[in-house]
């Protein structure tokens, strides 16, 4: 484990003109944070299971400078809405497409990460018209690891009914390949989310997808991937605590046109911890330009 020197979400986004705020759509209060100007092209920002917005205050800086950045919490999650009935990935499907509709968006790029990849996989699928392009960050829906959604499981619903300084800590670092990019700072941006008083009934509601059946009948098949037909980039890290390289090779091969950027040294948050390499990888796809980093999977893989 290397020495971090301190860092902060505020430091983050310190350099950053942006906005934080709510919109009611769809049945749901959506809070989001938002940066760049409305005139430039929508890029949505979707974190993972348990995650909030905050996930991307490395990114939204330099993505700000060419799109109308939005980091969401899904419901569930962060401060939005916390319905009480469990959430598969329909109702969050609902909701980003309420959202868009709110901000008068008719067409988005998309990134998401682990449970927003999930959801912009299906989005891009289902509702084409309304994706540009998509991201797909070590993203979940393809495996149902018993192993992996166990200690997930665990890891989560232990903080939601503690959420002490060590648990909110250790869920933290089931993210992380170098365990001491944990700062302080976000332990406790998250404990204060994990502190709400609905924080455990919501827990329990967003972990639905851990619960073997549930997810069955929400998993993402081969045919739905072969089906995506919007320009899409799968992001893999080799050493992320869902699945390995391989899994997001074979996901970008069953894309057609797919293309794979694998990052080193990093776990299931790469747009954190190495933000300089994700934002470089993240931009040229998402502007359409060529980057070494970006391969064709059926031709070799990636570096």
């Amino acid at each position: 484990m290397t020495q971090q020197p301190f860092t902060s979400v505020w430091s983050d986004l310190a350099a950053v003109e942006y906005s934080q705020g709510y919109k009611e759509a769809g049945g749901y209060r959506t809070r989001y944070l938002h940066a760049g100007d409305t005139s430039k092209p929508t890029l949505i920002m979707m974190h993972g299971i348990t995650g909030h917005a905050e996930a991307y205050s490395r990114n939204l800086r330099s993505h700000s400078e060419h799109f109308s950045c939005w980091a969401i919490d899904f419901i569930g999650h962060g401060y939005s809405s916390k319905p009480e009935h469990p959430l598969e990935i329909k109702h969050y499907i609902d909701q980003v497409l309420s959202f868009m509709d709110a901000i008068g968006v008719e067409k988005a790029y998309f990134s998401g990460e682990s449970l927003g990849g999930w959801v912009a996989a299906k989005i891009a699928q289902l509702y084409p018209e309304r994706v540009e392009r998509v991201v797909l960050n070590t993203m979940g829906g393809t495996m149902a690891n018993p192993q992996v959604m166990e200690r997930l499981y665990t890891l989560s619903m232990a903080a939601a009914e503690d959420p002490s300084w060590e648990r909110v800590k250790a869920r933290l670092e089931w993210l992380m390949a170098d365990p001491s990019m944990v700062t302080d700072d976000l332990i406790k941006t998250r404990q204060a989310i994990f502190q709400q008083p609905d924080w455990k009934m919501a827990c329990e509601m967003n972990m639905a997808l851990q619960d073997l059946e549930t997810r069955k009948r929400n998993m993402i098949s081969d045919d739905d991937l072969r089906a995506v037909s919007v320009p899409a980039m799968v992001l893999w890290t080799t050493k992320d605590p869902s699945g390995p390289v391989d899994e997001g090779r074979r996901i970008a091969s069953l894309i057609p046109g797919g293309k794979l950027a694998v990052m080193e040294e990093c776990g299931h948050w790469p747009q954190y911890e190495d933000a300089e390499t994700f934002n470089r990888l993240h931009l040229n796809f998402l502007l359409g330009n060529d980057d070494p980093q970006v391969k064709n999977p059926i031709e070799g893989g990636a570096s």
